[in-house]
Parts: C-alpha cells; structure tokens; sequence
C-alpha cells in the first residue's frame, strides 16, 4: 500500500529526516515511535505531501507521489490525515465538518454524503452530536469527529499524528478505541504515538525513530521486549 523509500527532508541546515525507508502492507498498521522532535511528525507530512521531501520517494499503490507531475491532489486525497489538534471548523455543526470535503473535493451528492457522515458519526460513539457545533464537545468528542472526517473521503491510508497528545488522560481511551476498531477492521493505518500500550497492541510494525533515522524497526514483541539497540532500549526504559 504504502512505501517509503529512502527519504531526507532538510530545514535549512537541519537534517529532521535521513534516508527513512519503510513499507506499509494494505491492512496493516505501522507506529512510529521515539523522542519529541525525532522525525515522527515529518515522516507523516512527507508521506501526505505537506512537506516536500528533498531526497527518496513515497509511493502509494505503486503511484509516487510527485509535486511536479500534477499528482498531489490526487494522492493526497486517498492518504487521510488526524492531527494532535482537532482542526474542526468552529462555525460549522459537527455533521458538516465531516461532509464538508466529500461534497467539496469530491463532489458527491450531500444527501449521500450527510446519510454517510451520520453512519461515520455512529461508528465512533458520537450519533446523537451530529447537529452540535465543537465547542459543545470535549476534547475525546472533536478528535473522534476529526476521526470520521479524515474517514468520509474514504481513505486508502489513515496517518495518526500523535491523536492523543492533546487529550486529557479521561479522554485518551475514547480515541484509541476508535483507532483500535479500525485496526482490526483491516483500516491501513501509520500512527506516530507515545502511547507503547496501543502500539504493542494493535502494530504490525513498529519503527523507533531518533534524530531523523529509523534506529530499529520490528514486530512490536521483539521491539518492546527484545530491542537490539542500546539507544532503543534506553528510550523504552523511560516510558514503559
């Protein structure tokens, strides 16, 4: 489904991703893990073609995503994304944050798009808050709507940005159990967390990330328990 071969992304003289290469199956779910500032969320970007990367390729379904050839668009439209802030327009009902882009982008018929939106708003617990504006919601609430936005552009590949971060601890369960049905749901899924439980979980594959490079990358049984590298396992025994 996805691949990711050797990227590099510069900012400046700042080296925040160094030839990361990565390969993503159709129905699986690989999770980024490591330090704030290791690369995770530059990763993503790269992947959704919000940042241009400057060396290496990404390919969705063999197609790579190019800036130059037209494409972006196109790509971009099959890679949905969930960031650490919710990112909910604020004047509009919960039921229009989420068709607002399928009736937009993909100009699909609204009626069919709102009888979608409100199945979408059910599968993530939140059916009877479709006509409510965010600021009536809580934290958990917005990001499980942010959720079922990103899912309304039926998505190939759902990429997770730290969903959690910003969420009071009450509220992170909310999230990750919505993330862990579409797991098992066969959801192509790329999540960068700090939360190990769910990657232990639900990951196929986990990947640690330091200073921009891929420093281990496993199934998360021999990742979490058996890591071969010292600066892995000092990360782990911080957090686990």
């Amino acid at each position: 489904m996805v691949r990711v071969e050797g990227v590099t992304k510069r900012f400046g003289r700042t080296l925040a991703v160094h030839r990361v290469s990565f390969h993503v199956p159709g129905g699986t779910t690989t999770v980024l893990i490591g330090p704030s500032g290791s690369g995770k969320s530059t990763v993503l970007r790269l992947v959704n073609g919000l940042e241009r990367m400057d060396e290496g390729r990404v390919l969705l379904d063999d197609v790579p995503l190019d800036h130059e050839a037209g494409n972006l668009q196109r790509i971009r439209a099959e890679t949905g994304m969930v960031f650490q802030h919710f990112h909910l327009f604020r004047h509009l009902t919960v039921l229009r944050n989420i068709t607002l882009a399928p009736d937009v982008v993909r100009r699909r018929s609204r009626a069919v798009v709102d009888q979608e939106a409100r199945a979408l708003l059910e599968r993530v617990g939140l059916g009877d808050k479709a006509d409510r504006f965010p600021r009536r919601l809580s934290g958990g609430e917005q990001q499980r709507v942010a959720i079922a936005r990103a899912l309304a552009m039926r998505p190939k590949v759902l990429l997770f940005d730290e969903p959690t971060s910003a969420l009071d601890p009450e509220m992170i369960r909310e999230v990750l159990d919505v993330m862990r049905d579409l797991a098992k749901g066969g959801m192509t899924m790329i999540v960068a967390t700090h939360e190990m439980g769910f990657a232990r979980e639900v990951a196929h594959e986990v990947l640690f990330l330091d200073h921009g490079e891929v420093i281990e990358a496993g199934p998360p049984l021999e990742v979490f328990d058996h890591p071969k590298g010292p600066r892995t396992a000092a990360f782990l025994s911080k957090i686990l």
